[in-house]
């Protein structure tokens, strides 16, 4: 690397960096702005009592609604600081219209003096700052947000409205027009008692909780639309899928988890050149990456460059589940971005596999045994199984299954048994008389390698060893297929679970390891590093790349979603993908 690029990337570093201050002070100004806002209207010893004087003369009614006002004002810069976080235009422009509701406020109600020179300081470093927020708004469903607020609203007005039309005249005191009719409902909406009595303090309660739901529901729901993290629909095009097939042909052999990119519901990003790429997808405002990038590794910086100013862009939070420790360090070098380790992959070299010693006499047994139960196996390549055997085979996954979808993101391909789209994958099949029993799907890894896909067996199956028969008879037919390593099953915190084991390991160690096996009560963290040690694997750590520590809880819950252990459900997400 020379020196002039060595500067320009320093240089790039350092406006990230300044970019990132920016944005933390405006986010803490308009935090501090909004609890001042907040506190000069609920301390008694704050603020003023509400008096028509107080706002010049005006009807009490016209101070309530000024202090409601505020109040909206106050919460809302503080609910906008996420987005102002991720430099949204949009949520810029909402901080600016409230600064001016807030300064007016304060200037027109005598209100403390404090939050009116805050609230001027943040305007005004706002206005100074305005291109520092230039994340576009969400392209998905654009209008969604203002249209869900004058939905909410019209309904809440129109129901309240009816609420006091249609009531028996005995619950209203005196005999009100339409318009105070109208005007009590508009205000029910803004928590403000309006001009109709009522005998039945109930039934005021009643109207008044109606049309303040309505109008908290407007002003939640249609903020979060409007400032939400766009969620595209995940799709690759042809000439997408194109641009990976070529990358992999060239650099395949680099990542076990480079095919996966061709995942159906992800999304992809290449550098200018074309020579790297990063595939990737939206789950819950958090774009996640999976592996290493595709290509040159020469050419990543320009696609880590790509994807991340995408993610800036639209204000999504960039993460890369399970990169290797190369990729680590330049996601961490040239994207900003800080790295935790996740885990283990473990991959068997092929030509030192034996099933022969002392170590591995437990599979050594299971094999024996399961194949003494009549199990049989074929290994074969996707491209020579007729179309007819695929159909039924993939017939028995999906009731195998229980559900439309495999578990699985960053080393899952989500499709089995696809002749056309994965003819170089690897169909393993276990059959009892002639009837499959359990399938081990395996995607190419380069021309020499692949990496486990798919790993399931029928639920009716009660006999022990079945995977271990699938796994050693895939290894033992890897030479006729010119493949020399294979990579299984990802051991989450396998390290963590090995130090916790080791005698003179300290409390934390220990303590660290105990809540991992609890936990692999749900989630097979230590079930699956047990089964894989079996097969005396070499242990390659992955990595989880993130932005910032506080963003780790979202990137959890992403990745849970994605790796189908639960999320929001389908018909929350049709909605926010409208």
């Amino acid at each position: 690397m020379t020196t002039t690029q060595e500067r320009a990337e320093g240089e790039v570093r350092q406006e990230r960096r300044r970019r990132a201050r920016v944005a933390t002070a405006v986010v803490w100004s308009a935090r501090i702005v909004g609890l001042l806002t907040i506190f000069s209207i609920v301390a008694p010893a704050a603020r003023r009592r509400l008096e028509p004087a107080a706002w010049f003369g005006l009807p009490v009614e016209a101070s309530l609604v000024g202090t409601v006002i505020l109040a909206t004002a106050g919460v809302g810069l503080m609910l906008l600081a996420t987005g102002l976080r991720r430099r949204k235009r949009r949520a810029w422009q909402l901080a600016v219209l409230l600064c001016v509701v807030i300064i007016a406020s304060h200037a027109l109600g005598r209100h403390p003096i404090p939050p009116l020179v805050v609230a001027v300081v943040l305007l005004v470093g706002l206005v100074l700052t305005r291109r520092e927020f230039d994340a576009v708004p969400d392209p998905v469903g654009r209008f969604v947000g203002p249209r869900l607020i004058l939905q909410l609203v019209t309904a809440g007005f129109v129901i309240v409205s009816a609420m006091i039309f249609f009531v028996r005249p005995t619950f209203v005191l005196g005999r009100p027009s339409a318009g105070e009719k109208f005007a009590h409902a508009a205000l029910s909406l803004i928590g403000v008692e309006g001009p109709v009595e009522f005998r039945l303090d109930w039934y005021d309660d009643l109207t008044a909780a109606v049309g303040l739901s309505f109008g908290i529901g407007a002003l939640l729901l249609g903020g979060y639309f409007l400032l939400r993290s766009a969620e595209p629909r995940p799709q690759l095009s042809p000439e997408d899928v194109a641009g990976i097939r070529a990358l992999l042909e060239r650099h395949g052999a680099a990542d076990s988890l480079g095919y996966f990119a061709l995942r159906r519901d992800k999304s992809v990003v290449f550098s200018a050149s074309g020579k790297a790429a990063v595939a990737y997808r939206v789950v819950a405002g958090v774009a996640l990456a999976s592996g290493d990038p595709l290509g040159d590794v020469e050419a990543w910086p320009g696609a880590i460059e790509a994807f991340v100013a995408e993610c800036r862009r639209y204000g999504w939070v960039p993460a890369v589940l399970g990169c290797s420790e190369t990729g680590a360090r330049v996601w961490a070098r040239e994207g900003g971005l800080d790295a935790l380790e996740l885990g283990d992959e473990a991959v068997v070299d092929v030509a030192t596999f034996s099933l022969q010693g002392r170590a591995m006499r437990t599979v050594r047994q299971a094999v024996s045994r399961i194949k003494r139960a009549g199990y049989e196996t074929t290994v074969r390549r996707l491209r020579d199984i007729g179309d007819d055997e695929l159909a039924t085979l993939r017939d028995r996954v999906s009731r195998w299954r229980g559900g439309p979808d495999e578990r699985g993101f960053s080393m899952a391909l989500s499709r089995a048994g696809d002749g056309q789209a994965d003819p170089e994958a690897v169909l393993v099949v276990a059959a009892l008389e002639g009837v499959p029993k359990g399938i081990l799907q395996f995607v190419p890894w380069g021309t020499e390698g692949l990496s486990l896909d798919l790993m399931i067996r029928d639920p009716a199956v009660t006999e022990n060893g079945l995977n271990e028969l699938l796994i050693t008879d895939l290894l033992a037919a890897c030479r006729g297929l010119g493949v020399s390593r294979v990579s299984l099953n990802f051991a989450v915190f396998r390290s963590a679970l090995e130090r916790g084991e080791r005698i003179g390991a300290g409390p934390v160690a220990r303590l660290w390891a105990r809540l991992l096996r609890i936990a692999s009560r749900w989630w097979q963290i230590e079930t699956l590093y047990r089964f894989n040690a079996r097969f005396a694997p070499s242990w390659v750590p992955r990595f989880l790349v993130f932005d910032t520590v506080r963003d780790l809880p979202r990137i959890a819950v992403a990745a849970f979603e994605a790796e189908g252990y639960g999320g929001r459900p389908p018909a929350l997400l049709r909605l926010l993908r409208r």
